[in-house]
């Protein structure tokens, strides 16, 4: 049951990441952001075929998690540092594919840093700023830029039979259950990066 509610939420939007952020066989996929999306865009990319999947996050129970989903790299620095780090993983190039799953003008910036020139990026994080970090980089790279809120049911065809046939375990996000009365808490916890996501049962 977990697995199948992510459908219309966090795992229909990893694999909208993902679809933006043309993710393929053999390609290498970054994921800027760790938390419920981020992890689900790590199952995405590897479904997609990403033959290097790189996860930028510093929890380290996600990160644990994140690798079980097939993350075969990880990048805790930030800025221009995680932006170095990612290079050094992909021989100098950057990702084909970057995830931007967090919506903060740091991590466009990261993401749209870490894409390889010609590459492209997958926005599904909400974005807190009025304007794109990075645009001028993006240009200049030739790096497409698009995604934006998911159409999670559109994906729900592809993904179910996935989900029921135990391929993918998206419902392990889900690492907090409360009643409806604890909803609060329940944001409190993520909120404070005490839950990547909560459950709530009635």
């Amino acid at each position: 049951m977990p697995s199948l509610l992510t459908l219309s939420d966090v795992m229909g939007t990893g694999q909208h990441g993902a679809v933006a952020a043309e993710v393929g066989p053999g390609k290498t996929a970054a994921v800027v952001g760790d938390g419920a999306v981020g992890l689900c865009g790590v199952i995405a990319a590897k479904r997609l075929g990403a033959e290097q999947i790189i996860l930028l996050g510093r929890h380290s129970d996600r990160i644990a998690l994140a690798k079980e989903f097939g993350a075969t790299d990880v990048v805790s620095e930030r800025g221009e540092e995680a932006v170095e780090r990612v290079r050094e993983l992909t021989g100098g190039f950057g990702a084909h594919s970057v995830l931007e799953c967090v919506g903060l003008e740091q991590s466009m910036q990261t993401a749209i840093g870490i894409a390889r020139p010609g590459g492209a990026v997958g926005r599904v994080g909400v974005p807190q700023d009025e304007t794109m970090a990075g645009s001028r980089t993006a240009f200049f790279d030739n790096i497409t830029v698009s995604g934006g809120p998911a159409p999670a049911r559109a994906y729900i065809e592809e993904l179910l039979p996935d989900v029921l046939e135990g391929r993918i375990e998206p419902g392990r996000v889900f690492d907090r259950v409360v009643g409806l009365d604890e909803v609060p808490d329940g944001y409190r916890a993520m909120n404070d990066r005490k839950a990547i996501k909560v459950m709530v049962k009635s």
